[in-house]
């Protein structure tokens, strides 16, 4: 008996206390999945919309059975988000990223995710700062009105590539995924930019170091990105690991993947940008450089990491929408909260179209071929695919509106818990009607798919092309580009021309030395060892 009650204290007690939450929340991680899996043939409810669905149910029970006294199992950190779940969906992004289609359509994509940025930016900071000095929300200052505008830029756009098919719209899809991903680096960006500066004293000098201190990060996350994956593709060719042990190459794949996303922490730049181009180099040099077997490890575990860390947020995004401590702030003004979710709503959606229509139109003025250019059904999707605001909204609304952990002040409670409004809506409402939208406005296109195909020599497909083929089509299509105006030769031959010369430049000096396709290191009973032979 007395060993019976020394147990059941031992449970109660405070070390074993914070096991059981975690036991919930991995067995609400569990359950997410099996739902998502028994509704993958609607594709209504994806993870993300299963995953908050369920975070929701499970706040009002914890809310019951708590007495309103809490509704989550674990407390938001910011740490945990940026630390620990981010990373691996940012670099799988980069890892899993078509690069010819992303390459192809880069300046597009550019114009997308990182001029559209700014300008949706802009145009959220002035609608709420026009808006919300009108209803008198204290507490707010200019810094807080420029970092609501880059919190609500950071699009969401894993609803819509989850109901997209990349092989019927492959330009659509890549141009959506291409697009959510630097946007939301470039919006990390410029929220950290905004937080940098002193904006006390607004005048030329400070737009000066604004854009400076904006395009000193962007490159410099860049360039580190790409150093360290450069340097595994280096060690990992050079010392040949999959002659003794290929967890020990798979291992140091994922470790230098995360040192990417802590050095850039380390060095106060822009991990996801960092991060997401350390992805995509270590698909076209490090990969490549690994046995067969560890390129099929990497690519799950990387995909498998990344699934089961967006789950994780939007599980808690779901539960934390009930924290009763941000409710209370502002219970006795619902009308308040209610209008200025409203308001951010609209702000996004005009935001949204402020650059996807007249960008549209600038990028099709380079392009040569109708299946190139952005239709309007394209513009209308690639518009709708925006919309939806996530995790890293809510994270950046979390490092600028809380101190330490709570959520006092009235003016930065309304923002938290519209913040939270907006997100819920515009996941769960535009994430259902997604679907139907793509089905009406983008039938199938089985001709496009054709003239467009991805690349394979990506992570997600072991098919390796012949390098001559492909270089002999392009040198073709150079060939046979017919003249151009000014306006189009002056903004479409460059992306071309760079392409083309970087295929030379990669095969000539990049690939002998940090490998890749086509310059696999021998090893001598490897798995890759048939493979080398038949390719070089």
């Amino acid at each position: 008996m007395a060993d019976i009650l020394w147990k059941m204290r031992a449970m109660l007690s405070s070390d074993h206390s914070s096991v059981v939450p975690i036991n919930l929340f991995v067995a609400l991680l569990c359950a997410c999945i099996v739902i998502g899996h028994l509704l993958e043939e609607q594709r209504w409810m994806n993870e993300s919309i299963t995953a908050l669905a369920v975070g929701l149910c499970t706040g009002v029970v914890i809310l019951l059975t708590t007495g309103g006294k809490s509704s989550h199992l674990l407390v938001f950190s910011e740490d945990l988000f940026f630390i620990y779940l981010l990373p691996p969906i940012i670099f799988n992004a980069g890892f899993q990223v078509k690069k010819k289609q992303f390459f192809r359509n880069f300046m597009t994509i550019m114009l997308f995710g990182a001029v559209g940025t700014l300008i949706s930016t802009a145009t959220i900071s002035i609608g709420a700062t026009h808006f919300f000095k009108k209803m008198n929300i204290s507490s707010l200052r200019v810094g807080d009105y420029l970092a609501i505008g880059a919190i609500f830029s950071a699009t969401d756009s894993v609803c819509t590539l989850q109901v997209l098919n990349q092989d019927e719209t492959p330009l659509l899809y890549s141009l959506v995924f291409g697009e959510g991903v630097v946007n939301d680096a470039t919006s990390v960006v410029l929220f950290h930019a905004i937080q940098s500066i002193d904006l006390s004293h607004i005048n030329s000098s400070t737009a000066a170091e604004f854009l400076g201190n904006f395009l000193y990060l962007f490159i410099s996350s860049t360039i580190l990105g790409v150093v360290t994956g450069l340097l595994s593709a280096y060690i990992i060719k050079k010392l040949y690991f999959g002659r003794h042990s290929t967890d020990r190459e798979v291992a140091l794949m994922i470790l230098m993947a995360y040192l990417s996303y802590m050095l850039a922490e380390l060095f106060y730049l822009s991990a996801i940008l960092t991060v997401f181009f350390c992805g995509i180099v270590m698909s076209h040099y490090t990969w490549h450089n690994v046995t067969e077997s560890s390129r099929i490890t990497t690519k799950h575990a990387f995909a498998t990491w990344s699934f089961v860390a967006e789950i994780f947020i939007f599980l808690y995004v779901g539960m934390d929408a009930l924290d009763i401590e941000k409710w209370k702030v502002v219970s006795d003004s619902p009308g308040t909260s209610i209008m200025v979710s409203s308001i951010l709503l609209g702000l996004v959606l005009v935001g949204r179209a402020a650059f996807v229509f007249p960008l549209s139109f600038l990028s099709n003025l380079t392009k040569k071929f109708q299946y190139e250019k952005i239709g309007i059904k394209q513009q209308v999707t690639i518009w709708w695919a925006g919309l939806m605001r996530g995790a890293v909204s809510m994270a950046l609304a979390y490092n600028q509106f809380t101190r330490s952990g709570h959520t006092h002040l009235h003016g930065n409670a309304i923002m938290i818990t519209s913040t939270i409004t907006v997100v819920l809506f515009s996941t769960v409402v535009f994430g259902l009607i997604t679907k139907p939208l793509v089905r009406i406005l983008l039938p199938s296109q089985k001709h496009t798919a054709s003239m467009l195909s991805s690349e394979p020599s990506s992570p997600k497909s072991f098919a390796v092309p012949l390098l001559i083929r492909q270089d002999s089509e392009d040198d073709q299509a150079s060939n046979d580009v017919p003249h151009r105006t000014s306006l189009r030769m002056f903004l479409s031959t460059p992306s071309h021309t760079v392409h083309h010369y970087w295929r030379k430049f990669d095969n000539s000096f990049m690939r002998p030395v940090f490998g890749g396709r086509g310059f696999v290191p021998f090893v001598p009973c490897s798995p890759t060892d048939q493979t080398v032979q038949q390719w070089q």
